[in-house]
């Protein structure tokens, strides 16, 4: 029996790596890999759906790598932008769309998160009423840069989110 304690101790220490190991094959990490702004702007509904954002396993940023430099190139051929790169406009505007959103009558009564990605703006989460909806949407639109808004929004909590999900 004395001898219990350690053999436990190296089985132990040899089966960690492979229940890890198989744990991160169920669901490989995923992370921010571009730096999209992407943050929350009100949390006033509980049991709000989070979303996913703009978080990436290995893989799924190595399919986005082409079509980001497409999409951020074109923006620029299309004399839609002074810069090259669409996705460079992101981190200026991300304050300043906070700041417009914050500005709108009734936003902390929802909860929402904002994604920006090479000039459009994502408003996801869940709001208390359709027209506040429309006055987020207006207010991040009204904004210099913005060439879209992309309003992932639901009224309530209930139901299924058009947007992808944290934690799927």
């Amino acid at each position: 029996m004395k001898h219990a304690a350690p053999v436990l101790a190296l089985l132990c220490a040899v089966a960690a790596p492979h229940a890890a190991s198989a744990q991160d094959a169920a669901s490989p990490a995923k992370q921010n890999w571009f730096d999209d702004p992407f943050f929350r702007v009100s949390a006033g509904l509980p049991g709000c759906p989070e979303p996913e954002g703009p978080f990436y396993t290995a893989e799924e940023r190595r399919i986005q790598i082409h079509s980001r430099l497409e999409r951020g190139t074109s923006c620029w051929l299309a004399g839609k932008c002074s810069d090259s790169n669409a996705y460079r406009y992101d981190k200026p505007l991300a304050p300043k769309v906070r700041a417009a959103l914050e500005a709108v009558p009734g936003l902390r009564r929802g909860s929402v998160w904002v994604m920006v990605q090479r000039r459009w703006v994502y408003l996801q989460g869940c709001v208390p009423s359709s027209a506040l909806a429309r006055q987020l949407e207006r207010a991040a639109r009204a904004l210099p840069d913005v060439e879209a808004v992309v309003p992932d929004l639901m009224v309530g909590t209930r139901g299924k989110p058009p947007y992808p999900v944290a934690g799927r």
